[in-house]
């Protein structure tokens, strides 16, 4: 029994992978936050430590965090220790102590235009190549 007509061969599987892709698309939407919750950025910011001629001291680091983010999100963050690697833009992979800033806010210009102020502020103030940001959307209640 022949139900399908005659199509070029692997004709058949391209509505499949649009549904497949789409399926996909989806999986990536904006989480449905429940009753309650409210969608807010979640702004994830990875600060390396190793700088030339030395380290980003604990009390250079709490000088920054106290003059320069803490000013900008006043509401509140939260910042943890961590390690890591990452390759730089000569090739060489540098290990080194990091510290985690974790700052929830609206999506707004303005909150934008601050996280990527601090980021700058701090490649600037000590001589980093970059800063990971990580930017995603979150369901939250307080």
């Amino acid at each position: 029994m022949k139900l399908l007509p005659s199509l070029p061969r692997g004709a058949t599987l391209a509505p499949l992978a649009l549904v497949v892709a789409l399926a996909g698309c989806a999986s990536f939407s904006e989480p449905r936050c429940s009753v309650g919750e409210q969608r807010l950025v979640s702004d994830l910011l990875y600060f390396g430590t190793e700088r030339p001629g030395g380290v980003v001291t604990a009390a250079q680091w709490s000088d920054f965090l106290g003059t320069v983010v803490t000013p900008k999100f006043p509401e509140g963050l939260s910042v943890w220790p961590a390690s890591g690697q990452w390759r730089s833009a000569t090739g060489a992979i540098t290990r080194e102590a990091s510290h985690v800033l974790n700052l929830v806010h609206p999506e707004t210009e303005a909150a934008d235009s601050a996280v990527r102020a601090i980021v700058t502020a701090y490649k600037s103030q000590f001589q980093q190549e970059a800063v990971l940001r990580v930017r995603g959307s979150a369901c939250v209640s307080f």
